[in-house]
């Protein structure tokens, strides 16, 4: 396997990773707040508790990107590395959202939301 595909797994996977460290801290509160476990807490604290697990978000973020950016030798542009990121971030979601809350689904809109974002990407790697 060459570099520049190592480069893109590597990017991808800590991504994915990082992604999901941070759905869990913007949305996994809400659950837990469902499951009784922080219903009590105050604001400050759920905030605290998210930021405590953003952490870990930004341990696999920064290192995707360092070794992603094609300025440090990776396969990608800062533009083709943010989108890569929000598609990857909406996927994360829609998995988390779809086996956590089970009174959310998706629609037809959302499918066709998903398919303009990978249009985004398509644009995104086009040489201008």
């Amino acid at each position: 396997m060459g570099h520049t595909w190592w480069g893109v797994l590597v990017t991808v996977g800590l991504l994915f990773v990082s992604n999901a460290f941070m759905t869990f801290a913007w949305y996994g509160h809400l659950k837990l707040k469902d499951m009784g476990v922080s219903a009590n807490w105050p604001l400050y604290v759920v905030i605290l508790f998210s930021w405590a697990i953003a952490l870990f978000e930004y341990c696999f973020q920064v290192p995707a990107n360092r070794i992603g950016f094609q300025g440090n030798g990776g396969p990608f542009t800062l533009m083709q590395l943010k989108v890569i990121q929000e598609v990857i971030t909406l996927v994360v979601f829609t998995v988390f959202v779809t086996l956590f809350f089970k009174g959310e689904s998706l629609h037809w809109n959302h499918f066709v939301a998903f398919a303009l974002l990978i249009v985004a990407v398509y644009f995104a790697f086009l040489d201008a």
